[in-house]
């Protein structure tokens, strides 16, 4: 099982320049510690939440500050972008990197879409159209497309990626049909949002089997399953499992923007943010009414975090002990880890940086992962 860690640059109360310096200073030691990934997220507007929003620019970076860390868009939003340009861009990367790229892709949510000017309703068409032009791009030497939201003339679109024939393509998934659409497609499933993995294991076995009769939108089938959670590995049990704990119940917090479906907890966060105009405070709880999978309405009941509201009543030791969160001593994040091993999980993406733990206690947990956690799981 590789490992790897994921970042949403969340830290309101932090200079933005030394979030970017710290952000790489933790990346470069994971380098050197031998983990397998790093991923950055694109969001926008999410004020006090992310400043990961061009994750690309991010990755160029890091490509020329590390030698094996592969460097993962988790996820690149793809109703944002002429996907002539995400092809252009992903493949400059991948040379810049000397062909670490994987690439994940999204579609965001209700309010960051309408922020683009998006209709949520449309991100799932849009997605689809555009996750399979990229590859095509990629493979062909002259490409034209005519599509519902995208007409590409008859152009070669260069540069083509270092990796051949194109990097791993997958997908964020937050309901169950969207891990039969990867399977479909032969992409990587990137199971947002932390679970336990008892849950998540059929779900996981069921794609690993389906995605064996997949039809490959690419060159090949990217068959894997990468699932997001938060971690703190600490020298003291007790402080790492408290701050693991912590970190999940404050980043899905009612007044956090990331939790999705809810109208309720749209509306908090609407209030806590004021002066939104009455129209587009209703624009924005009707895009969450109607962000359901199929791109009509959907009541949520799939979401597999949903429960999320839960965790307020479990205790972190709880949290560590079911591996909803890695946290605690060494030995501890072992233990939890295996337990995602053993649902089938392929990959663990690992928040480790978020505004409730500092910098110095960050770079702490990435050394203590590296040095002990890590080798539990390499081949």
């Amino acid at each position: 099982m590789k490992i790897g860690l994921h970042y949403e640059l969340a830290r309101p109360t932090l200079d933005t320049h030394l979030l970017f310096q710290e952000t790489m200073a933790q990346v470069v030691l994971a380098d050197q510690l031998g983990f397998d990934y790093v991923w950055s997220v694109e969001h926008h507007f999410l004020t006090g939440f992310s400043e990961s929003t061009c994750p690309e620019v991010i990755h160029a970076a890091i490509s020329q500050n590390t030698e094996q860390i592969r460097l993962g868009l988790g996820v690149i939003v793809l109703p944002y972008h002429n996907p002539v340009q995400v092809a252009e861009r992903v493949a400059t990367l991948d040379h810049l990197s000397n062909g670490r790229v994987d690439l994940g892709t999204g579609r965001s949510a209700p309010y960051e879409l309408t922020g683009m000017g998006i209709d949520p309703s449309n991100s799932r068409e849009m997605w689809d159209e555009s996750i399979n032009i990229i590859p095509q791009i990629w493979q062909s030497d002259w490409f034209e497309f005519k599509g519902k939201y995208w007409n590409i003339p008859s152009r070669q679109i260069l540069p083509k990626p270092y990796q051949d024939p194109h990097p791993p393509m997958w997908v964020a998934c937050l309901q169950s049909s969207s891990y039969d659409i990867a399977a479909q497609k032969g992409i990587g499933v990137l199971a947002m949002g932390a679970s336990d993995p008892r849950v998540l294991q059929p779900y996981i076995a069921k794609y690993h089997d389906d995605v064996k009769n997949a039809n490959p939108i690419g060159g090949f089938v990217n068959p894997q399953w990468g699932t997001q959670t938060f971690a703190v590995c600490a020298e003291s049990d007790r402080e790492g499992r408290d701050l693991a704990g912590n970190m999940l119940k404050q980043f899905f917090a009612p007044e956090r923007p990331y939790t999705q479906g809810a109208k309720d907890i749209y509306d908090k966060l609407l209030q806590q943010w004021g002066g939104v105009p009455d129209d587009l405070k209703q624009e924005f709880i009707r895009g969450s009414e109607r962000y359901g999978e199929d791109g009509k309405q959907g009541t949520g009941e799939e979401i597999n975090f949903i429960g999320h509201a839960a965790w307020d009543t479990l205790g972190p030791d709880t949290l560590c002990e079911r591996a909803v969160v890695i946290g605690g001593d060494p030995d501890g994040c072992i233990e939890a880890l295996k337990k995602h091993e053993a649902a089938g999980a392929d990959q663990i993406l690992l928040v480790v940086q978020t505004d409730q733990v500092p910098h110095e206690t960050v770079m702490k947990s990435i050394e203590l992962l590296g040095k002990y956690v890590l080798p539990e799981f390499k081949d």
